[in-house]
């Protein structure tokens, strides 16, 4: 699901390698720039708990190495939606406990007891988003790009981003060909692969890892694009616009959840409370430029955040749209042709 600038990078990098502020370590694995180094800095001032964190740039990298380690050195981590499940069922989470998440009462319901987890018994929402199109207005008309299938038009040849992600890439295509985007039908996978195929002559690259960037630079004018970094995109030029497709939009959720090895899940769940204030959630939200669950966040936000739809889409691109999910043992087919597809 990330980047901010330089500067966050350096500002956390230095509080990382800051000494022991205690006994007590945190390890936290999450995305990419996916979390205001403020807060960090804060949590340890405010509880003595000094933070060790990491970060992974896709759901594959994340897994393979919670996987390999069998979740040992790691207290808190970030997966998606679709990982949520496949990680609980090869037991290695913990469940929750609701009674220790003081701010549970005050989470958006509309999120919660989704079918990737049941009851939240594993995880807890911590940002959830968009996958939609990205454009430069000052080299693409915006009624150009109105629906996913104008990203395969001539003009478009070697201007186009697509995130390094194949279940966003693959939904996509499952969503032009009018299937699930959480499709488990191998003939509707290869279907959807011929159809990207069609599409590689207009792809300039693949980035998960700050998917604004490029178009800022000026590589690419057109593409895939996430909600939050075209919040920040536009923050560094206004020409940069993000347009929810007319087939339907890929919804997707980050959510906090403890390895079932962790040592330290005493204080996963004092971080889990800490971003959950409202005051907490406001400052990830601004910086951030996703949803956050914690309804409460609302009141802490200036007009123009609390009223984006970019952020924050009406009920009817809501209601078009899909939430990813877990796709079991489909998830081999994804990957095949996947890797086929990049070549």
């Amino acid at each position: 699901m990330l980047k901010k600038n330089l500067l966050a990078s350096l500002l956390l990098s230095s509080f990382v390698a800051q000494p022991a502020l205690a006994d007590t370590t945190l390890n936290i694995y999450n995305w990419s720039e996916y979390l205001p180094a403020e807060l960090l800095t804060q949590f340890t001032k405010e509880t003595d708990i000094k933070v060790n964190y990491s970060t992974f740039e896709s759901n594959e990298t994340m897994y393979t190495k919670i996987k390999m380690i069998d979740g040992k050195g790691y207290d808190l981590v970030f997966p998606s939606t679709y990982y949520v499940s496949k990680m609980a069922d090869e037991g290695l989470l913990a469940k929750l406990d609701h009674s220790k998440i003081t701010a549970f009462s005050q989470l958006d319901s509309t999120i919660l007891n989704q079918p990737f987890d049941p009851n939240n018994q594993y995880s807890i929402p911590y940002l959830w988003g968009s996958t939609a199109l990205g454009y430069d207005s000052d080299v693409v008309d915006g009624k150009q790009v109105t629906q996913w299938k104008d990203l395969w038009k001539p003009e478009f040849k070697g201007s186009v981003l697509l995130t390094d992600d194949p279940r966003d890439v693959f939904g996509m295509a499952l969503i032009m060909n009018g299937h699930s985007v959480n499709s488990r039908n191998e003939a509707e996978i290869k279907q959807a692969y011929n159809t990207l195929k069609s599409l590689m002559p207009n792809v300039a690259l693949f980035n998960s890892d700050a998917p604004h960037i490029p178009y800022i630079a000026g590589e690419v004018s057109v593409g895939m694009q996430w909600n939050g970094t075209a919040v920040r995109a536009a923050n560094e030029n206004p020409a940069l616009k993000f347009a929810y497709p007319q087939e339907g939009t890929i919804f997707w959720m980050d959510n906090m959840v403890i390895p079932a090895a962790s040592k330290q899940q005493d204080a996963a769940y004092q971080f889990i409370n800490f971003l959950l204030k409202p005051e907490n959630q406001a400052k990830i939200v601004t910086e951030i430029g996703y949803a956050t669950p914690n309804l409460a966040a609302l009141n802490n936000l200036p007009d123009n955040i609390r009223n984006s739809d970019i952020i924050f889409p009406t009920k009817a691109i809501k209601q078009q749209g899909q939430f990813l999910a877990d796709v079991g043992e489909a998830t081999a087919i994804y990957q095949r042709y996947w890797m086929e597809l990049k070549k």
